[in-house]
């Protein structure tokens, strides 16, 4: 008995379970991050020579690698250009600002165009969605953001196309019986799945509740709306529509010289276009105003006669609702600077700084000694310890930093995550997503590809620039799924998995129909957790339609079990590239996914279990 344990000692297989039982310990105590737990394995796999350097950094060479970085990008597109930010309020105005019918629609929303293309991008494409959803509902991401891969992996089960395991069972079930699935053959067990898992999600969504601090920390974000009490915007701030005949048609804005004759500064100018409101804040001193422009004021003289001022211009007030800051937040954003110590700004004021000049900002707030300054302010030297309130285009307030060392930007307001530097080219986004769709759903070219198309696409109707979209990639996500992948390859060098299979034979070969099919789920989907779902797939579907063969039974139900276990990836964070790609978003942990993701796939297992010798017979 000694002799053949230190045999087995011995043996690669051993060090490899023992290293694979390591990591996912680790992962479930959570004191080490998940991707540094993933750079430990590929170094001790480097050190160890169970696997060749080659092998152990294939992942990033990976295409499934490369394509997540690329839908990475592609969400944070759909943010740029505002699109995210308008499937967002469709949402949230057909869910009528239900937390529940927002789950609802969701899942059935990723279900639904995951069934047709990949559902890795369909849950980066709505990751962002989501982001905005909750921001704008003032809830936790940690209570939408499982539901989305949820559906994200029911999409899988919905058609043939929908995943590459539905595809390898196929392809395996026409090379040994000549029998194939029909498109739908999934449909009807995909959507009784996606059903439960609706139901399912509305009921655990409690297990996912934020905590208190986490709770208070989103309660407490500073917003626009915030600052605009705070320094008494809505008192100094008028909007003014420009009517026909107004001797303002046709100007550009720095003719007017109205700051130096009236005290007024424009902040900002409302455009209607294709049915729709654009905001122009960056650059207005060359802007021509329109007949209809809404010119929005900062009002620093208290004596000005506003009733004159609009007759002799022809201009019509218009009433500021929070609604207005909140539409246009998107382009237009407001930030707290304070004079560096030491600084040259120290002394000096606006008008000498040549501030709006300079940067593209206005400032319209000083805050000194806690109190809030009235009067002229571009005129108001600056001195230490100020607070100042500046108005402008999103994408100047984020260069700021880089323009000048003479100011620091403060505390970001929330409403920074919904800026749409990008806003005028949403329809250039949602052209080149609707492409991304098309060359996914014909197979025309491979995924990645058609995600590379779509990524040159965006960065061509400038969507997005270089800087932002090697931003938006959440490298900890690909380094975690590039870590684990030696795994794969170490257990099918080493025999693990056959073995593993070899032992499930020798367990189920006398047992009934059903009893078959539970261990087949149960094989596919542990197996899932150490290695993909098409990996899964390739090895388990010629070992069911040989067992269904020997049995004198058909293959189908037997292959249709494979497939959709192999879709049923819930149990861990790293069974499927669609769990990694939320777990920051959400701020889950490992254990959030087993105590979620267990007992769900028993559900799945069941439901799967009755439902397909029904549908498919023996």
């Amino acid at each position: 008995m000694t002799e053949q344990l230190l045999i087995w000692i011995q043996q690669p297989l051993f060090w490899v379970l023992v290293l694979l039982g390591t990591a996912v310990y680790l992962f479930i105590r959570n004191q080490i991050r998940m991707d540094m737990v993933a750079l430990l394995v590929m170094l001790v796999f480097c050190l160890s020579g169970i696997l060749t350097m080659q092998d152990v950094f294939a992942g990033f060479s990976d295409q499934n690698v490369i394509l997540i970085a690329l839908l990475f990008v592609v969400g944070e597109g759909l943010v740029r250009t505002g699109v995210a930010y308008q499937v967002s309020e469709w949402l949230i105005k057909a869910a009528k600002n239900s937390e529940t019918r927002v789950l609802v629609y969701l899942m059935l929303a990723v279900a639904g165009l995951g069934s047709f293309m990949s559902s890795t991008g369909v849950v980066a494409i709505f990751i962002p969605v989501v982001l905005v959803i909750c921001q704008k509902m003032n809830i936790s991401p940690r209570g939408l953001m499982m539901p989305l891969s949820v559906a994200g992996l029911i999409s899988g089960m919905m058609t043939l196309i929908a995943t590459a395991p539905n595809l390898v069972v196929n392809s395996e079930l026409v090379r040994s019986a000549n029998i194939r699935f029909s498109f739908f053959s999934f449909t009807p067990i995909g959507a009784v799945i996606l059903a439960l898992g609706i139901f399912y999600m509305l009921f655990v969504r409690r297990w996912l509740a934020t905590t208190d601090e986490e709770e208070k920390e989103t309660v407490n974000d500073h917003s626009i709306n915030d600052l605009i009490e705070e320094y008494g915007l809505r008192k100094r701030t008028k909007r003014m529509v420009v009517l026909a005949g107004s001797s303002f048609i046709g100007q550009p804005v720095e003719e007017l010289h109205l700051r130096s004759n009236y005290g007024l500064n424009i902040l900002a100018i409302e455009r209607w276009k294709r049915f729709r409101p654009i905001y122009l804040a960056a650059s207005l001193g060359k802007t021509e105003i329109k007949e209809k422009d809404i010119l929005l004021f900062d009002i620093s003289n208290p004596d000005l006669d506003l009733n004159e001022f609009y007759q002799l211009y022809h201009l019509e007030p218009a009433e500021i609702r929070s609604a207005n800051f909140n539409e246009a937040a998107r382009s237009i954003g407001m930030v707290e600077l304070t004079p560096v110590p030491d600084s040259s700004a120290i002394g000096k004021s606006a008008a000498q700084l040549r501030f709006r000049s300079n940067y593209g900002l206005n400032v319209v707030g000083i805050k000194r000694d806690g109190e809030i300054l009235g009067g002229y302010l571009v005129e108001e030297p600056y001195q230490a310890g100020d607070l100042l309130l500046v108005i402008g285009d999103w994408k100047l307030i984020r260069k700021l930093p880089e323009r000048t060392k003479d100011f620091f930007v403060l505390n970001y307001p929330s409403e920074i995550k919904q800026a749409a530097p990008a806003r005028s080219q949403a329809p250039h986004a949602i052209f080149s997503i609707i492409t991304m769709v098309l060359l996914m759903v014909s197979g025309w070219v491979p995924n990645v590809v058609a995600a590379l198309i779509t990524c040159l696409l965006l960065g061509h109707f400038r969507c997005i620039d270089a800087k932002s979209a090697y931003d938006s990639i959440h490298w900890p996500s690909l380094i975690l799924i590039i870590g684990m992948m030696p795994f794969s390859i170490a257990l099918q060098k080493t025999g693990g998995v056959s073995l593993i299979v070899d032992l499930m034979l020798q367990l189920v070969g006398g047992m009934g129909k059903h009893w078959i099919l539970i261990s087949l789920f149960i094989l596919t989907a542990v197996t899932g957790l150490f290695i993909s779902n098409t990996a899964t797939a390739i090895l388990i579907a010629p070992i069911a339609i040989s067992m269904a063969n020997q049995l004198n039974l058909s293959p189908v139900p037997f292959a249709m079990t494979v497939a959709i276990a192999a879709s049923a990836a819930f149990m861990t964070p790293i069974s499927s590239p669609v769990n990694t790609m939320v777990i920051g978003p959400g701020g889950y942990k490992f254990a959030d996914f087993v105590k979620i993701g267990v007992p769900f796939t028993i559900l799945v297992m069941l439901v799967t279990i009755f439902l397909v010798p029904v549908l498919f017979p023996f």
